[in-house]
């Protein structure tokens, strides 16, 4: 298993915290994602433990959710009972062709295999579909979280975790442009989002990034020890809750 597969793979063994303390979407974010599909039938691809999952619901979408990691789709599957959820993954997706309008990967499009991933949500995709990513991500224009940024080290806070990186990091994920298989040529916009935080429960938040999940017991303590050291020593986060500034980042194309 190489490195980018071991990251990908590591969030099963963390899947109740992944859903305790990874943020949602920003409500806009959703609805930009959904515009300009022809319906409203969406697949969340690669969807973990449904935290996209439950917007798509509340925007009054149809959702199937295909999650490859079997503690993650439980956790889902425990959350949302009423949502059809299938194992699978983005390489295979288990449904029939020209089934959704919408296929969206929160937080998920960057363990795509792109080159087999992108003629296989085509397949999936109805004429003129809509497929997009989401990415929430730190605002680092903000002192504070930028020195959060710095501490952390790119195990907690990767270069898609930024405002300054995610637009660079996801501008085209290679989507197909040639063949049968084709999209058009995709947009990005970014939405103001945040997320209610205690020094303890950012932590907490931050020991669930894959990078994390992956370190030595000792290098995740080190690195989590860090963490907790700034947060104590910085006005903003010293004490009680605060808002972590957040955007969410979206990536938006048509299947062609």
């Amino acid at each position: 298993m190489g490195p980018s597969e071991r990251l990908g793979s590591s969030f099963g063994a963390a899947a109740a915290a992944y859903a305790e303390h990874r943020p949602d979407y920003a409500q806009d974010a959703v609805r930009w994602a959904l515009r300009p599909a022809p319906g409203l039938r969406v697949l969340d691809l690669g969807a973990g433990t449904g935290k996209l999952t439950a917007a798509l619901v509340a925007a009054g979408a149809e959702v199937t959710a295909v999650e490859p990691d079997p503690a993650m789709l439980a956790e889902l599957r425990r959350a949302l009972p009423g949502v059809r959820a299938l194992p699978g993954s983005a390489e295979s997706i288990p449904l029939a062709e020209a089934s959704v309008d919408v296929v969206l990967a929160g937080n998920a499009m960057h363990w795509f295999d792109m080159a087999v991933a992108g003629p296989e949500i085509a397949r999936v995709l109805a004429p003129g579909g809509v497929l997009a990513g989401l990415w929430n991500v730190i605002d680092d224009r903000i002192a504070w979280v930028t020195g959060l940024a710095h501490v952390s080290g790119s195990a907690a806070i990767g270069p898609r975790d930024t405002r300054g990186s995610w637009r660079a990091a996801t501008a085209d994920m290679h989507l197909p442009r040639t063949g049968v298989a084709r999209f058009g040529s995709p947009e990005q916009a970014e939405f103001a989002h945040g997320q209610r935080r205690t020094a303890d429960s950012l932590v907490a938040t931050l020991a669930t990034r894959a990078g994390m999940l992956v370190m030595s017991e000792q290098e995740r303590e080190a690195t989590l020890g860090r963490i907790r050291t700034f947060l104590a020593n910085t006005p903003e986060t010293a004490s009680g809750e605060f808002t972590l500034p957040m955007l969410t980042g979206v990536l938006r194309t048509r299947r062609l």
